[in-house]
């Protein structure tokens, strides 16, 4: 049995979205999959009668405290103890389940991943890992924001730890790996991002060398096709942010310009709907030896099951397993 553990109380609009999400992902997943739901028992229980969605493989584990989104992630987890982010990455680590998925506080859920679960031999600090749209295929970007300050050797530790989850995550039997930069010459960039290129080229990983933001859209350069973009995490972000406004941007240009027939389009729904990312589900937080899942706060129904359905095949793929092999005995980070 696969159980999944979902932090009923985290995000702005929980516990509603996270209840419904985890009753519309089992409505689609097989029958070996179970979800549990974190939080105060009494107020995840009327919640579930509320929506009608009561299951046997929908189990409640109490979790009496909560996280606020404001609060200080380490001064937090000391004062919560049995809070929903805590208690469900225990469940993890005491081997009730395979997986934890969260859209509340992100340095708490970052933080707690780290002390609960650990990281893998060779990693100091974890990396996000966003999957992120393009014109050709979903590709993985590493770091989405944990790290803002990265050394060579941490991009090169980032690109060992996509390469797997694109693989065990993504399904890519041979993921190639771009390390983002100003300029597709080795050359370019700071000096963490050149020596990262050489690094890079003798780790044995495919590398198809720089890449440029304007590469990231179609999916691949010259070079070819792409599985995971590497950078550090200020970048990283920064990026992802601007990409969040582009579907919303693209639909109101269309509003405007051309009326609200033509942005009630059918077609152009469905390029909107590719370019949400509420339909990629969460981001999982790599280098730590589990499975723990990251949602945006402001995650939807939609959102929740599509983040289920990650965590669902990173624990039948046995991500953590193989992450764990790969890095055994001072790990493969450079």
């Amino acid at each position: 049995m696969i159980r999944i553990a979902l932090d009923a109380m985290g995000g702005d609009h929980a516990p509603s979205s996270p209840v419904a999400g985890a009753a519309a992902a089992l409505a689609d997943l097989a029958d070996d999959v179970a979800i549990q739901l974190v939080g105060p028992a009494e107020a995840v229980h009327r919640e579930i009668a509320s929506q009608g969605c009561a299951s046997e493989r929908l189990e409640v584990v109490d979790a009496p405290e909560v996280i606020g989104m404001g609060e200080k992630p380490l001064q937090a987890l000391r004062s919560k103890r049995r809070s929903s982010i805590q208690v469900g990455l225990e469940l993890q680590r005491e081997g009730r389940s395979q997986a934890f998925i969260s859209a509340g506080n992100t340095g708490a859920v970052m933080a707690a991943s780290t002390l609960i679960l650990r990281l893998f031999p060779g990693f100091e600090r974890p990396a996000i890992g966003t999957p992120f749209p393009t014109a050709d295929h979903i590709v993985l970007l590493i770091d989405g924001g944990a790290n803002v300050d990265c050394s060579a050797q941490e991009l090169v530790g980032f690109a060992h730890l996509g390469v797997i989850y694109a693989r065990d995550g993504l399904g890519r039997p041979d993921p190639a790996v771009g390390l983002l930069n100003i300029g597709e010459e080795e050359e370019k960039g700071n000096a963490a991002t050149r020596e990262a290129h050489r690094l890079l080229k003798e780790s044995g990983l495919k590398f198809i060398g720089n890449i440029e933001g304007r590469d990231i859209v179609p999916g691949r350069t010259a070079a070819g096709p792409f599985d995971v973009v590497v950078c550090d995490g200020f970048v990283g972000n920064v990026l992802l942010k601007f990409y969040e406004s582009v579907a919303q941007l693209f639909k109101e240009l269309v509003r405007r310009e051309l009326g609200e027939v033509h942005a009630a389009n059918e077609g152009l729904g469905r390029v909107v709907k590719r370019l949400d990312y509420a339909e990629y589900g969460g981001a999982p937080l790599l280098g730590v030896q589990g499975v723990s899942i990251i949602c945006h706060g402001r995650s939807s129904p939609a959102a929740f099951r599509n983040a289920i359905r990650v965590a669902e095949r990173a624990a039948r793929n046995h991500l953590a397993q193989d992450m764990s092999r790969e890095f055994a005995e001072g790990g493969r980070t450079a």
